[in-house]
């Protein structure tokens, strides 16, 4: 064999390890950019069917799918104890944002945003997971459309009486109660409030319990704030024959004649948002506030069981809420500054 030819099959030996090279990065590349974006969310015990922030939090995440074709999955919790399993799932698939809904999540998602620091976290409703870089805490100004619906109630109102179920005392969830009565007060001074705590996101006989209970004390109003457990509430109100009012989304399809509005909490907003940030390269953790003036918050667009009056009278105390004339109460010692010791959930 002559050195002419162990020099050509040396250089063709080469040249086939380059473009071998070459071809293998190519298809490294395109692996890359097929990769698809996965974010999964994990439910509290409500459920994602529980016609509240779940649900809100899934229809937010089903539009993103859509819009930025990212791959989207959830996992509900029946139990506390599901949560950390849940979150850890995802985390074991590879996911690259996992989103948690609602503050009954946070130590879950604390331990699971430390021990996988390269993972992007969400949570809606809690603002204690604010110091991770790896962890977005969506928090919504829920005071503003309470606030809304409470005018709507105290104007309502046929035997100035109100009632108001909480799904969980807490700081993530006074607020709702906060609003709600600054809004029936201001708008009917005279008004008896009634409200109480089911302790339970997901359990509508309570709901339903605590409705007929304020019912036989004279309230024919009751404003839920409460997930699954205010489907119990809206189904009494709806057996007794007095007014509901939603909570999160627009609930007036469960009981058209009985729902009069809806204090509205854009947690699909909020999701479909972050999974934008995601994709754009714009994500970071630490806290994210939604309130009134970037859609966050409102009150729900169905008035067909409002009077006109009370239609007029509430868009101008919404102009108000916006232009800062109307500052509502987002803390018990705010309430209690301007209302007096009335709220006595704890």
């Amino acid at each position: 064999m002559t050195k002419k030819f162990l020099a050509l099959m040396t250089a063709a030996t080469l040249l086939l390890a380059l473009v071998s090279c070459g071809g293998n990065k190519k298809a490294d590349t395109e692996e890359v950019a097929e990769k698809v974006l996965k974010v999964g969310l994990v439910t509290d015990v409500g459920g994602v069917e529980d016609q509240s922030f779940n649900q809100s939090a899934w229809e937010g995440l089903q539009r993103a799918a859509k819009d930025f074709g990212v791959e989207v999955q959830y996992l509900s919790s029946s139990t506390d104890a599901d949560y950390a399993p849940n979150l850890e799932t995802f985390v074991d698939e590879g996911f690259d944002l996992i989103i948690s809904v609602g503050f009954l999540l946070a130590d879950a998602t604390r331990a699971a945003a430390e021990a996988n620091p390269d993972v992007k976290f969400a949570i809606i409703d809690d603002a204690t997971c604010a110091d991770l870089n790896n962890v977005a805490c969506l928090t919504f100004k829920v005071e503003q459309a309470t606030y809304l619906v409470g005018y709507v109630a105290g104007k309502m109102t046929k035997k100035n009486n109100v009632g108001f179920v909480l799904g969980m005392a807490g700081d993530a969830m006074h607020p709702f109660g906060y609003g709600y009565f600054a809004g029936a007060l201001d708008a009917n001074p005279g008004i008896s409030l009634q409200m109480a705590n089911a302790n339970n996101f997901g359990d509508p006989a309570t709901g339903s319990s605590l409705t007929t209970n304020f019912v036989t004390n004279g309230a024919d109003v009751v404003f839920h704030a409460a997930g699954a457990t205010g489907t119990g509430v809206i189904s009494e109100c709806q057996a007794k024959g007095i007014m509901a009012i939603g909570v999160d989304s627009d609930q007036s399809y469960l009981a058209p004649e009985t729902v009069i509005t809806s204090a509205m909490k854009r947690v699909d907003n909020a999701v479909y948002s972050t999974v934008e940030a995601v994709v754009n390269g714009t994500y970071s953790g630490g806290l994210s506030s939604f309130d009134i003036h970037n859609g966050g918050v409102d009150i729900a667009p169905t008035q067909t069981l409002l009077s006109e009056e009370v239609i007029a009278a509430v868009e101008e105390v919404k102009g108000k809420l916006v232009n800062g004339d109307i500052v509502v109460p987002g803390t018990k010692s705010e309430f209690d500054a301007i209302y007096g010791d009335v709220y006595t959930l704890d």
